[in-house]
């Protein structure tokens, strides 16, 4: 397409794209091919996708037919390899899911086309889905496109390289311990992890099914906050509400989005659990001081027992039948190797797990609770499990709200790990998956670089239990002069609208 001016299309934010598309001054194919184009340049030097949809280029000419303009009209986007579009493989990373096209399109991807959106690839994630690395050995190792020896996060971490690349504008993927946000974060983007159930999870596959302790999410990432916001006024509508009646008709509150009242915000720079990086402190602090000089109360909020909330709840939680319908999925593949240790510990017997954890304790505290943590727990335990996390969530809840907070600002992992780093560094999800356990709406909005200052601070880098993974932490975050750093905003229970309110408002500052 000769007359298709790719730069000044990608140069544009997706509320000005979408606009421009609505009224007609783009025509759709000239922005879908200047996005295939930019696509194809990131996948050649990423590696981040997997499948082009080739219906793709069809749906294009029948959009200008239909007439119907929805709010999405002719944007292309990207999909997670996870979420089912219909005649395309979900292989979540296993060679046995080749071959086996879905049979439907996902809800989210039914309600992204009624809205005139045109998903045109789909993007790599890890094996298994339960890693925030992404690679398997169908595709390979996904890269950072900021810097490649780095990891682009995962599990969405194709997302994330696609859309940090500028090779996609708006994508989706799914979060059950920071999926969506890992990938934000190390590529320099923006995500929302919603509430569990705000958006329909039909057709939409997660590494442990049924699993219901640690609380999945699908949700969207782009470079801005106002983009997730109009994606998120797109897929809030009757369409949503009809197609998965379990999804509560809550549509987008304009209201709360664009409310100018100053908020109340809480705060951490730790979690006493994962020592942060130098940068990933300073971002908070930095973000603080902003919103603070913008007239925003900042309050410092205590947090209690993550390591417990980490053991007990996420890895206790997502693991409780011992691991072995997680280790099911693996039957008959070949295993990334860096699961090696994970895998021979879930097959363990239980009286074997307890010795070892009890041999461990004195040396290395945290794996002897994650080897505690992985036994087969009896059915009642697994309720009282359940239990103990609602009491958990309402506890949370009665602090936050003695202290009257609107919105909390928190620590975000980064910068960007080297790859191979995510999978030795398990407990470093800290951070992230106490929103999934608890089910509060998250969001990953970058505000800084590491400068050398940082770089000079992190020497003296130990961490709180001084073991393995702390040594190993602080290896993995050396040499990051100018990669980005992101923070945490989290809101409370289907307060979508006033996370990304909380977002804008640190973006802008």
């Amino acid at each position: 397409h000769p007359s298709v001016n790719m730069i000044s299309i990608l140069s544009l934010p997706l509320p000005e794209l979408s606009k421009k598309l609505r009224d007609g001054s783009l025509p759709p194919e000239h922005v879908f091919y200047a996005y295939v184009g930019k696509a194809l340049q990131i996948a050649t030097e990423t590696n981040c996708i997997t499948e082009y949809l080739q219906e793709s280029e069809t749906q294009v000419q029948k959009a200008k037919l239909t007439g119907k303009l929805g709010l999405l009209y002719g944007v292309p986007v990207s999909i997670k390899d996870s979420i089912d579009c219909q005649g395309h493989d979900s292989t979540l990373g296993f060679i046995k899911n080749l071959n086996k096209p879905a049979a439907e399109d996902s809800v989210v991807v039914q309600v992204l086309r009624r809205q005139g959106a045109i998903p045109f690839v789909k993007t790599n994630v890890p094996q298994s889905l339960i890693s925030y690395d992404c690679k398997n050995l169908i595709f390979g190792q996904t890269f950072n496109p900021l810097l490649y020896t780095r990891s682009p996060g995962g599990s969405s971490g194709g997302e994330g390289a696609l859309v940090g690349g500028g090779g996609s504008i708006l994508g989706f993927g799914t979060d059950v311990g920071g999926s969506l946000r890992f990938p934000a974060a190390f590529c320099g983007i923006c995500a929302l992890k919603p509430t569990g159930n705000r958006l329909s999870k039909k057709g939409i596959t997660s590494g442990v099914l049924g699993q219901k302790a640690v609380a999945a999410a699908v949700g969207p990432m782009a470079k801005d906050v106002e983009s997730l916001a109009l994606c998120m006024r797109a897929l809030l509508c009757e369409d949503m509400f009809n197609l998965d009646s379990t999804v509560p008709p809550l549509p987008f509150n304009e209201e709360v989005y664009s409310s100018t009242q100053p908020l109340r915000i809480g705060y951490y720079e730790t979690d006493f659990f994962t020592m942060p990086s130098p940068a990933m402190r300073r971002a908070v602090r930095e973000t603080k001081q902003l919103l603070e000089d913008a007239g925003h109360t900042l309050v410092p909020f205590e947090l209690m027992n993550v390591d417990y909330m980490v053991f007990n709840f996420c890895v206790r939680g997502m693991f409780a039948d011992g691991a072995t319908s997680f280790l099911k999925t693996f039957k008959g593949e070949l295993e990334n190797s860096s699961m090696g240790v994970f895998f021979w510990l879930a097959k363990s017997p239980n009286w074997l797990k307890t010795v070892l954890s009890w041999i461990a304790k004195p040396f290395v505290p945290r794996f002897s609770a994650i080897i505690r943590s992985m036994r087969a727990n009896t059915v009642d335990e697994v309720w009282s499990l359940h239990h103990e996390i609602e009491e958990f969530c309402y506890q949370f809840i009665a602090q936050w709200k003695k202290l009257n907070l609107d919105v909390m600002l928190c620590p975000m992992l980064g910068p960007a790990l080297g790859i191979g780093y995510p999978g030795k560094l398990s407990v470093a999800v800290s951070y992230t998956m106490l929103y999934n356990a608890l089910d509060f709406p998250a969001g990953v909005v970058p505000v800084t670089m590491v400068t050398d200052e940082d770089e000079e601070e992190l020497k003296g880098y130990q961490g709180y239990f001084r073991d393995w993974w702390d040594w190993t932490l602080a290896k993995a975050f050396r040499g990051s002069m100018g990669l980005p750093v992101a923070v945490q905003c989290v809101a409370l229970p289907w307060q979508e609208e006033l996370c990304l309110r909380f977002m804008k408002e640190v973006e802008s500052l």
